[in-house]
């Protein structure tokens, strides 16, 4: 989307504004569609920075802040510092807060001097510590259409047809106020798929204490940054891209829901599995995958190859499971065939990449078989596989948001 600018008619900025709410509707994922949310609403009020947080309890939470002026600073593909999961308590006294608490549009003509009297301040950390400086502010709250907060959007120096920084005007309050209705409505929709996940991951831990839904969070974060970066690199189009991070984010949450069909006595014994074990363990990949058998969407096409191919190796080795013929098959309880292994680029790209997360997370943190490895020796270890194990297109990727990617499973915990 370009940015408005104010040569636009108010009508040619309402027809955009359509257009951006059919592309959120689209979206299936929270998170990507509050990024969408964020990149939208900035261009429609020629905003130059941005954040956009959530409600969690008696806080906000950052998800994403976007900035034009430092990305350009950045090479293509490379992405501002990771920010998300920082915590804000809902109090008057910061200008996100008090936005939250009383459910009230906020627009500030200068950030730096806020008139006496107001209950909250600004904050310079952030502007000091990357040499950004704030200057107009509209903080819009994010309400779903039973009066439910859902979020908080803030909107940063507002730019005119030449780039200067100026206020934001009526018009951008109105058209912020209007494009956050439809973004709340939007998120309830995507809030439904994502209750609908979390149960199912409970459903699997409840099963399988080792698979929380911690881990699938985080391999699920671990996943976009990988794809994103891969794309960049391949010169993936826009439109494609967006559409298969979306479906990403979903599919590498259900990865590992086969195994609700695996039996107590295998998936919690304390302790490594013998051969017999291990290969019926093996066959939650083909359970899995029949969850989506009956591809309708191309959403569930990617579950099915997530699903099913998470396990198998680039090389073809013996290791990697299962082989093409398994799914078709395999007896639920049985071991699962590794015949005619599926290798190389036959192994779908989302299925690649979910592979790489998946072992990276299970390395680096404890389960009841092993202690967590340090995560320079977890991010060795990915390398060490590049070729073998994992597509080395996807390893490198992996490398190169390997900083992204760290920070991410810090705050993931």
């Amino acid at each position: 989307m370009e940015m408005f600018s104010n040569s636009d008619s108010r009508e040619e900025k309402l027809q955009r504004i359509i257009e951006s709410e059919k592309t959120l509707n689209e979206i299936k994922d929270v998170d990507v569609l509050i990024e969408q949310i964020l990149f939208d609403a900035r261009h429609i009020v020629s905003a130059d920075a941005g954040s956009i947080y959530v409600v969690d309890g008696l806080d906000l939470v950052i998800k994403y802040a976007q900035n034009d002026t430092l990305q350009k600073k950045l090479k293509v593909g490379e992405k501002l510092p990771y920010t998300s999961n920082r915590h804000y308590p809902i109090c008057e006294e910061s200008i996100s807060g008090y936005c939250a608490k009383h459910m009230v549009l906020v627009n500030l003509e200068d950030a730096y001097n806020i008139p006496e009297g107001y209950p909250y301040s600004f904050s310079r950390k952030n502007d000091d510590d990357t040499g950004y400086k704030t200057k107009s502010m509209l903080t819009i709250p994010i309400k779903s259409s039973n009066g439910k907060l859902r979020g908080v959007m803030q909107l940063i120096n507002a730019l005119d047809s030449d780039g200067n920084i100026i206020s934001f005007d009526s018009d951008a309050e109105l058209f912020a106020m209007h494009f956050a209705g439809s973004a709340a409505q939007a998120l309830d929709r995507t809030y439904l798929t994502q209750n609908y996940l979390k149960r199912m991951t409970l459903m699997a831990q409840f099963r399988d204490p080792k698979e929380t839904f911690e881990h699938v969070e985080r391999v699920s974060a671990f996943s976009l940054e990988i794809y994103d970066r891969w794309a960049a690199d391949h010169g993936v189009p826009e439109v494609v891209a967006k559409k298969f991070r979306d479906n990403l984010k979903i599919a590498a949450k259900c990865h590992d829901f086969g195994k609700v069909g695996i039996s107590d006595k295998i998936l919690k014994k304390p302790g490594l599995l013998n051969d017999d074990e291990r290969e019926i363990m093996q066959g939650h990949t083909c359970i899995g995958a029949r969850l989506f058998g009956d591809s309708e969407t191309d959403l569930d096409e990617m579950c099915f190859a997530v699903t099913l191919y998470h396990h198998a190796w680039w090389n073809g080795g013996e290791e990697g499971y299962p082989g093409k013929w398994a799914y078709s098959e395999y007896t639920v309880g049985g071991k699962v065939s590794k015949k005619d292994p599926v290798k190389g680029r036959e192994i779908p790209l989302a299925a690649r990449i979910v592979a790489v997360s998946d072992v990276f997370d299970a390395l680096s943190h404890k389960r009841v078989y092993k202690p967590a490895w340090t995560i320079e020796d977890a991010v060795a270890e990915i390398q060490r596989c590049s070729g073998t194990q994992f597509d080395p297109e996807v390893v490198d990727a992996f490398m190169e948001m390997k900083e992204r990617i760290i920070l991410i499973c810090k705050a993931l915990g």
